[in-house]
């Protein structure tokens, strides 16, 4: 019987791409698997087509020779190229890899043979005000972590014995299991992929080579921090297994929100409220700063929302640069529980002024717009 166009076979077109060939033999390989149709003769005639096909088209040399020759070109009794060998063999092993992932659940490989393996990295949030982040400071923490077993040195073993082979995989950390059709290799799951088991596990970390402890730190927080930045101490996180490097802790900063200033990067933001009459004479203030208070003089007819800079009173970065501004923003209050005197006095000073829209000239305007608006309607 005469063997389909490999092309076909994967229902794809000549020039395409080895991406979407790749998906083409996925697809059919998944769809046809022996293990997905138990005693189908013709899904498992179907699979073994495929992969025919895949492992021709997937070698750049075998796919050149096949789209000159055809069949002729990489059939091994003609001289061709044949099946199992060159650079097909990898690529081929490769899709089978992800082919096994989707039906088992963990590759072919499983975690490979057990050994040192590096400590988990820490991360501990330390919380700071505002004063503490822009100026620095020294902080002591208290941080649970693991560390190795001082009694059995972090083998997990019994002192005075030691971990042997692990007779289920015979120390290679892996086994071999019949999948239908095929055979992979799985983690083993004795020993987890370890290749030794302990026998006789010491009684302070029953087997497992790492205790909980509480250590206490001193971390030194630099100038300028602000929230999301990290601090990283190497070498303080968790100790590694079967004596791999201990891994690292990530101080993490948060910096919790102030009574008066808010701040944006290098800069500082407050509101100052005035009075009706400071605001409407000018007058000068006592404004905070992260250094003590200031001298601020505000002009006579100062409306809310008026900003004054106040420069290199922000915050220098961590990283370097020149210390930001503090903005203040003016908050004209309106004064309540008035006595009898001082609303007589307000009444006065509302009588003065009707009629005569140039000590309000925002209103004015607006009024204006008002009326303009209305009219067009």
């Amino acid at each position: 019987m005469a063997k389909r166009d490999y092309y076909e076979v994967l229902g794809v077109e000549r020039g395409t791409s080895e991406a979407d060939l790749k998906k083409a033999y996925r697809r059919l390989a998944m769809k046809h698997h022996p293990d997905r149709n138990p005693d189908d003769k013709a899904s498992e005639d179907k699979f073994k087509e495929a992969n025919e096909a895949y492992e021709v088209l997937s070698d750049a040399s075998k796919r050149a020779a096949y789209d000159q020759y055809g069949h002729a070109g990489v059939d091994p009794s003609m001289g061709g190229g044949g099946f199992g060998g060159g650079a097909g063999g990898a690529n081929f092993s490769d899709i089978f890899g992800d082919v096994f992932s989707d039906f088992f659940g963990g590759g072919r490989g499983g975690g490979g043979r057990g050994g040192a393996q590096r400590g988990s990295d820490l991360r501990y949030t330390l919380e700071l005000n505002l004063e503490e982040a822009v100026r620095g400071t020294t902080v002591n923490i208290r941080v649970p972590t693991l560390v190795n077993c001082k009694p059995c040195d972090g083998s997990g073993a019994k002192k005075g014995s030691s971990p042997v082979t692990c007779p289920t995989c015979g120390g290679i950390g892996q086994v071999r299991m019949q999948q239908g059709f095929f055979s992979v290799q799985q983690t083993c799951p004795r020993c987890h992929g370890h290749g030794k088991i302990i026998s006789d596990p010491c009684d302070a970390c029953h087997g497992e080579g790492r205790v909980e402890e509480y250590k206490t730190l001193s971390v030194k927080v630099p100038p300028g921090v602000d929230t999301g930045d990290r601090i990283r101490l190497s070498g303080e996180g968790e100790a590694g297994t079967q004596g791999g490097p201990t891994g690292d802790l990530y101080v993490v900063i948060n910096v919790r929100e102030h009574a008066i200033f808010q701040r944006d990067g290098k800069h500082l933001y407050c509101e100052v409220p005035i009075s009706f009459t400071d605001a409407a004479l000018g007058g000068e203030l006592e404004v905070p700063t992260l250094d003590g208070r200031v001298k601020l003089k505000i002009p006579e007819g100062t409306q809310t929302g008026k900003q004054f800079r106040l420069r290199g009173k922000g915050v220098a970065p961590v990283r370097g640069g020149g210390a930001g501004d503090l903005m203040c923003r003016v908050a004209v209050e309106t004064p309540v529980n008035l006595g009898r005197r001082q609303r007589e006095l307000l009444e006065e000073f509302r009588t003065s002024l009707e009629g005569d829209n140039t000590h309000s000239p925002k209103a004015s305007g607006w009024f204006e717009g008002v009326k303009r608006f209305f009219g067009d309607l």
